[in-house]
């Protein structure tokens, strides 16, 4: 998370969407840094922490910012990042397991460390599944991420590609395809509802 006081803005960083380069080309310009395990802090708890706290002490209402992928894009890439060597023969290794198994592993009731990875839903919306973030981005539409940055910031933002996880094989069956968006329908739902937007979803949190 990254907080920027000039631009009255706040990143909510969502894993496997790109975060690290987003973070590497702001970070200069943040007021307020959170890192390591409070990096991806999720848009509930900075709706209900952080943004009083901002409010009482800095005066300041950032208004939230923050990218989504495709949700099976995003688990295929959580999959690829921990078939990494630096996982090999640890518990969080995807190792000797097909995508199928994977994805079939992070739905059910009780995933396995290698398939604990939450959700992009979980990071964007409260518990009732309200969006908070005001301004929520198609990972696939990067151009549009871009002309935001580029007019906030009062500069050309220059995103380079880091932590990118190896091109592995992870094809889905169609069977398994079905179950994964009927247990992650609302996630699929809110990202139909970000493309259908053009990219580029706004929502007002008054």
């Amino acid at each position: 998370m990254l907080i920027f006081s000039p631009q009255s803005l706040a990143f909510i960083a969502v894993p496997k969407t790109g975060t690290t380069a987003i973070e590497m080309a702001l970070k200069p310009m943040a007021d307020i840094i959170f890192t390591k395990q409070r990096k991806h802090i999720t848009a509930q708890r900075f709706h209900r922490k952080i943004a009083p706290f901002l409010e009482d002490a800095m005066g300041l209402r950032p208004e939230r910012f923050a990218v989504m992928r495709d949700p099976e894009e995003q688990i295929r890439s959580w999959y690829r990042y921990r078939s990494r060597s630096m996982h090999v023969r640890t518990s969080r290794s995807t190792g000797g397991i097909s995508f199928d198994q994977f994805v079939l592993d992070v739905i059910s009731d009780d995933p396995p460390d290698y398939a604990g990875i939450g959700s992009q839903l979980s990071m964007l919306t409260s518990g009732r599944g309200d969006v908070l973030v005001h301004h929520l981005f198609a990972y696939e539409n990067p151009l549009v991420f871009r002309s935001f940055l580029d007019d906030r910031f009062d500069q050309e933002i220059v995103l380079k590609q880091k932590n990118v996880s190896p091109e592995t094989e992870a094809p889905l069956g169609s069977d398994t395809r079905r179950k994964l968006q009927a247990a992650r329908a609302a996630e699929f739902d809110l990202y139909h509802r970000l493309k259908d937007a053009g990219g580029h979803l706004i929502t007002s949190l008054d």
